[in-house]
């Protein structure tokens, strides 16, 4: 079992910079890859950013240049550090971890970019 916990979501008007947080704990040692989606309302969820064990990235178009992720091994942590923020990017945030036996989602924490 993998628990996932965000946090660090807010309000930020645009332009501004947020940077969301994920701490896994449980079995870390089952987890394959850990990743960012968001969901807007009255959208699909989509991914944002993925980070694999070896530190592969990968990045949705509408986010590259703007979003970083990025992991903390030592503190089971994975970060998605957002930049030039736009209305777009409102959305509830996940964070996702695969393992071999199924994936895990964590609660979700609310991004908002409004003036």
């Amino acid at each position: 079992q993998v628990q996932l916990v965000e946090s660090g979501g807010g309000l930020v008007q645009p332009g501004g910079s947020l940077r969301v947080t994920c701490e896994a704990s449980g079995t870390i040692s089952s987890i394959l890859a850990m990743g960012w989606y968001r969901q807007a309302p009255g959208k699909q969820r989509e991914l944002v950013a993925t980070i694999t064990r070896g530190n592969t990235i990968n990045y949705a178009g509408s986010v590259m240049g703007r979003f970083t992720i990025s992991r903390d091994n030592a503190k089971n942590t994975v970060y998605l550090q957002m930049n030039s923020l736009k209305a777009e990017d409102t959305a509830v945030y996940y964070c996702n971890a695969p393992t071999l036996a199924g994936k895990y989602w964590g609660q979700g924490t609310q991004v908002t970019v409004s003036s």
